[in-house]
């Protein structure tokens, strides 16, 4: 009897794992209790797979012999946790797909900079002529890539939901950039849960993996010391010198690994700001470890085009620049952008809060924040935050709003950022459409 694979979710990732899973003789079914987009339904029903949409029929799912659910449904729903009760492993599409893969996996994960870092590296393996893919939370699927072309390479972006689905599968290299509180609605409010959910990263290292870590992270550090973790450990920080790892010193960027020494100023960096920084020292030290030569290491650190959305220069209205980083959904995220800056800012933020702790951004509001503008239903949380250090907080219902009311805030030399610390689902449909309706309205001033 044919083996029988039941997908949650029919996205990016759940249409990859069908074509992957039906090339590979599964008998295939796809459920999701949203709407699926008309392109993945062509694309189904083109592989002959069956699928369903908004709903989950039981009877068609209660008899998988394994199931592939879409990082975006929780553990704890109870379609899932009758799946587990009846002893049916759920798993990740990149759990599924790395069975049938013969590459090396690069995983990136962390709270903030994964996309940057991830693409990043990318760039540099691609441009040193590797035949290199990119997948993850981010590009195609892995499946997908697996099924029509696999890679020598692939550069994975990994987020703490994607790894809680894998068991078996095996990263060559790691890297581990930050761990802050972030989505802890799906960790029970545990931060020592979502901290061990990054670590899964390294579950089935050997002593010939490497495991790249912020050595300026107390977090890591402590969990990697009480851990029995086999990687070869190679740190990166911007406070200390490392005599195996990256390090700043008199502003210049050193990566030193196998006692070869390579530098470059920090000047020379295409992406600037402390958390480039150690962003720039991850994906050199994954360069240096994989034997890329130091020119192709340089020039891909200098000559890298951020992506859409993360810090996004939109444009320059009367002497005010417009910044997009709606991709900043969480606290961390916007303290980041927010040390970005040295002139005045004026702040566009929230949306749905995650449990945030604004706390943490006080000292940096204080310091770079005139004014306010609120982007969100409900905002009394950020109102209460800074009242007592912000004298002009406004609310706003839209993108367009929230442009024209910072644009008549702000004045010549100053910079107008969106970075939302916040999901954006109250009234946008994600933080590409919150971005796309941010840049929209600058470019209609």
């Amino acid at each position: 009897m044919n083996k029988r694979l039941v997908i949650l979710g029919g996205g990016e990732s759940g249409v990859g794992t069908a074509i992957l899973a039906k090339q590979k003789g599964f008998e295939v079914f796809v459920s999701d209790k949203g709407a699926l987009k008309d392109k993945y339904k062509s694309v189904l029903i083109n592989i002959d797979v069956e699928w369903e949409e908004g709903k989950h029929t039981e009877s068609k799912i209660l008899n998988a012999s394994e199931v592939v659910k879409s990082p975006g449904i929780p553990d704890t729903a109870p379609l899932v946790l009758k799946l587990k009760e009846q002893g049916i492993s759920v798993i990740s599409e990149i759990e599924f797909a790395g069975r049938y893969s013969k590459a090396k996996f690069i995983g990136i994960t962390g709270s903030n900079g994964k996309t940057t870092t991830t693409l990043l590296t990318y760039h540099l393996l691609e441009k040193s002529g590797l035949d290199v893919g990119l997948a993850g939370n981010i590009g195609e699927s892995l499946a997908k890539q697996v099924a029509e072309n696999d890679r020598d390479f692939y550069v994975l972006e990994l987020s703490s939901f994607q790894l809680d689905g894998m068991f078996d599968f095996h990263v060559d290299v790691a890297m581990i950039l930050n761990i802050t509180p972030d989505h802890l609605d799906r960790y029970e409010n545990d931060f020592e849960k979502y901290a061990q959910s990054k670590f899964r990263i390294l579950q089935n290292q050997t002593n010939t993996d490497y495991v790249i870590y912020n050595a300026d992270d107390e977090i890591i550090v402590d969990l990697l010391a009480k851990g029995d973790y086999e990687g070869i450990k190679i740190p990166f920080s911007i406070n200390k010198e490392t005599s195996n790892g990256g390090y700043v010193k008199n502003e210049k960027l050193y990566i030193n690994t196998n006692n070869k020494l390579f530098e470059m100023t920090i000047q020379e960096l295409s992406l600037q700001g402390r958390h480039n920084i150690y962003n720039s020292m991850a994906s050199g030290i994954a360069g240096k470890i994989l034997g890329l030569k130091k020119e192709i290491i340089r020039e891909s650190l200098s000559d890298f085009q951020n992506i859409e959305h993360r810090l996004e220069e939109v444009g320059t209205v009367h002497g005010i620049v417009f910044i997009n980083d709606s991709k900043a959904t969480n606290v961390n995220s916007t303290w980041y952008a927010l040390e970005t800056f040295q002139r005045p800012v004026i702040w566009i933020v929230g949306g749905v809060d995650k449990g945030n702790d604004y706390e943490m951004l006080t000292s940096l509001v204080t310091d770079k924040v005139k004014a306010i503008v609120c982007l969100g239903k409900d905002n009394s949380k950020i109102h209460e935050a800074f009242k007592d250090i912000i004298e002009t907080i406004v609310d706003t219902e839209s993108a367009q709003e929230a442009v024209n009311t910072a644009y008549q805030l702000g004045q010549k030399g100053d910079t107008v950022l969106l970075s939302p610390a916040c999901a954006s689902f109250d009234l946008f449909d994600n933080y590409e459409d919150r971005g796309h309706q941010f840049k929209k309205a600058v470019r209609a001033l």
